[in-house]
């Protein structure tokens, strides 16, 4: 009798699963995801502020990731942090949506490119994230500095090119899957998807001005709720900054959602000592 050809076996899921990481290693640095940027110092304009608030907030210069962190880069440090992978995560520190796109712990799927932007992650997750790479999250005052710049111009609603491009996509649904991050163009900066990828963490989230609070908060101006924001803010026609402080202040800190990704930020080095 013929001997049977017996037909080749799937690869396992655990096996899978380190071939995923390590093409997700490969991925990250081939692609060079931590590379920096200096953002030079100046001043943030908050969209909205208490009578007895600065009307600027000085920032120093520092450095900013270039694109956001991937799936492949938070999948590398779930691997080195098992306490981050989504079935061990503690619910003090993430929903029950953490990182639900992903096939696995260890597996991305379809749904999560290597090369998109990670979401669903929580602000607990993704300092930590930030400080497992000897960085932070940015300042709210850092990011806006950062993402107040154009294409070609530090002032970006000063760009119609810019401005056309910003709300076309916030009037756009999030696509699935999410776009590689280096399809966004470069600000003048040389920061990319600040804008047109996801929304983005930052680390003082929690101190946006109007709050669902304000009205018993004695500290804060009465201007600071409802149509009186509007009326007291510094730009009333910056549609986009509206929007961000208004994602900022409904996140709780263990919040994640499907639009919702991180960079990370870092200090510039002491300039060295004159002789």
């Amino acid at each position: 009798m013929p001997r049977l050809r017996s037909s080749p076996s799937r690869p396992s899921r655990p096996l899978l699963a380190v071939l995923g990481l390590a093409l997700a290693v490969v991925a990250t640095a081939l692609r060079g995801g931590e590379a920096m940027t200096p953002i030079p110092a100046g001043d943030y304009r908050p969209i909205t502020r208490a009578t007895t608030d600065p009307e600027t907030v000085p920032v120093a210069a520092f450095l900013l990731e270039t694109l956001p962190v991937t799936n492949a880069e938070f999948l590398a440090f779930v691997a080195a942090h098992p306490q981050w992978r989504r079935s061990r995560v503690s619910p003090l520190f993430a929903d029950e949506t953490y990182l639900r796109h992903w096939a696995g712990d260890l597996e991305l799927g379809p749904a999560a490119p290597p090369d998109a932007p990670v979401v669903h992650v929580s602000w607990f997750a993704a300092r930590a994230y930030a400080r497992a790479h000897g960085r932070r999250l940015p300042t709210l005052a850092e990011w806006e500095l950062a993402a107040a710049a154009g294409y070609a111009t530090p002032v970006g609603r000063d760009e119609p090119e810019f401005t056309r491009d910003l709300y076309a996509w916030l009037s756009a649904p999030t696509p699935e899957p999410l776009p590689d991050v280096s399809t966004t163009r470069a600000n003048l900066h040389g920061a990319r998807g600040l804008h047109g990828l996801v929304w983005e963490w930052v680390d003082d989230f929690d101190t946006a001005m109007v709050t669902g609070e304000s009205r018993a908060d004695a500290a804060r101006d009465q201007n600071l709720f409802c149509g009186g924001a509007a009326a007291a803010a510094t730009d009333p026609g910056d549609y986009a900054a509206f929007m961000r402080q208004a994602l900022r202040s409904s996140l709780k800190a263990r919040q994640t959602t499907a639009s919702l990704g991180f960079r990370c930020a870092a200090d510039l080095p002491d300039s060295p000592s004159s002789p």
